[in-house]
């Protein structure tokens, strides 16, 4: 009987195309998500990973392993097999940390990025925060939210200083430090977008250390840092809304009460801001 690959479990996808490798780990590095997992043949370790997002189309699973295909191996994992809904990746040794490289280290590795080609399909956050607010729990949905939606709807998302290739989800736990170089996973957000728009989604500790990290990459990138910086705070309330509505469907779909406190934490960002 032929295997139909909408259905296909770890077990099917491991017996039919894998047959030699053996699961060692059933989790990968904390910066990948859905049911990942660790498989070896000898001394070859794999990540397979398996689409997570039941809700999202199939083609957003698919563009991360073309985006994976398209950026070198000094960026990314090497892609080896894409099945709907499943794919493998080579396995990157090396240590994932608590904490996001030095301002100038992360800049370097942003920048290298930023100079590859483009992927082909554009990152638009509007439609983005329109599905969160329709997915959200309708007790949840408060004025603010909507008067913020309102606010962002009218002003439009920023024109692009540079359109490049963007990760979208850069924090500690997403970067590998291996013996190669510094590289980063997890590439389900990955488009192309605003320099700024990275920047300003880049999961920094404090506001003092995304400025030390914006001058950094200004100076990498031979850009004037007063304009770049400009152009991340008018990027950072519709990064904030994102987050906030991520946390809201996943409160949703999980019934998870650690959801309520990290999308409130986020709200009282931006109602201090303004």
């Amino acid at each position: 009987m032929p295997f139909n690959s909408n259905s296909l479990t770890r077990e099917d996808i491991l017996s039919r195309f894998f047959p030699q490798y053996r699961l060692i780990a059933p989790q990968a590095h904390a910066g990948l998500s859905g049911a990942s997992c660790i498989i070896a043949q000898g001394d070859h370790h794999l990540v397979l990973r398996q689409q997570h997002d039941t809700a999202a189309p199939a083609f957003h699973f698919r563009r991360q392993y073309l985006a994976l295909k398209r950026l070198p191996a000094d960026v990314v994992p090497k892609p080896c097999f894409f099945k709907t809904g499943w794919m493998a990746v080579e396995y990157l040794a090396g240590e994932v940390k608590t904490v996001l490289p030095d301002a100038q280290t992360l800049a370097a590795v942003l920048y290298h990025l930023h100079r590859q080609s483009r992927l082909g399909w554009r990152i638009t956050l509007s439609p983005l925060l329109e599905y969160y607010w329709l997915q959200a729990a309708p007790q949840r949905r408060s004025p603010f939210w909507l008067s913020m939606l309102k606010r962002l709807r009218r002003r439009g998302e920023p024109r692009p200083l540079r359109l490049v290739p963007v990760h979208m989800d850069v924090h500690a736990g997403n970067i590998v430090h291996s013996a190669f170089g510094d590289r980063l996973i997890d590439w389900e957000y990955a488009g192309d977008g605003d320099v700024a728009l990275e920047l300003a989604a880049v999961w920094c500790s404090t506001e003092a250390a995304r400025q030390e990290l914006v001058r950094a990459y200004a100076q990498t990138a031979a850009m004037q840092p007063q304009p770049l910086m400009r152009q991340v705070q008018r990027w950072r309330p519709w990064v904030l809304m994102m987050m906030a509505g991520w946390y809201e469907l996943r409160l949703r779909q999980s019934g998870d009460k650690q959801f309520i406190a990290l999308a409130d934490d986020v709200w009282r960002q931006l109602q201090t801001k303004g």
